[in-house]
């Protein structure tokens, strides 16, 4: 999906999870929960700083598990390496943050604000991730592979 005012993309990806809106905002609290359900699958996720508070920021790796893989990570061969900030969180409802990979490569440059929604639905929650400003060395079938990926993730803890 384009963004019709600019020429950044912005991509989305959502899934119905079988659990409250309150248990899945603590996933995203939690650095722990946050390294075992985020990464896509084939990788592992490593904190180094971790403030989940409005303001409070940032620092983790996705690292590919095997040294065969399609996609080159975006730091190195095989890891991606990013920093961010979380702008806003009201819980049980929404998380944004502001995400910046660190690469070498330009078509990896510039912030991506993340906003993940959480919307009570019968049975549980739609959860919506809304990625904007996505830099353009990430392809938009890896992008939703992955985004589909870490919100399976993300149901088989929280469910």
């Amino acid at each position: 999906m384009t963004n019709s005012f600019s020429n950044k993309r912005t991509d989305s990806a959502s899934r119905v999870i079988m659990a409250p809106p309150q248990t899945i905002y603590q996933a995203f609290l939690d650095a722990k929960a946050v390294a075992s359900w985020r990464p896509p699958e084939g990788m592992k996720c490593e904190i180094y700083e971790f403030n989940p508070r409005e303001g409070g920021t940032f620092r983790m790796s996705f690292g590919y598990k095997d040294t065969d893989h399609e996609v080159r990570g975006k730091t190195s061969e095989h890891a991606d390496v990013f920093k961010g900030q979380f702008l806003e969180l009201v819980p049980d409802k929404r998380i944004v943050e502001l995400v910046e990979f660190e690469s070498d490569d330009s078509a990896f440059a510039g912030a991506m604000k993340i906003t993940t929604a959480l919307s009570p639905v019968s049975g549980g929650t739609e959860v919506t991730i809304l990625c904007e400003n996505v830099p353009s060395g990430i392809q938009p079938g890896d992008h939703n592979k992955g985004m589909t990926s870490t919100l399976k993730n993300l149901a088989a803890f929280t469910e």
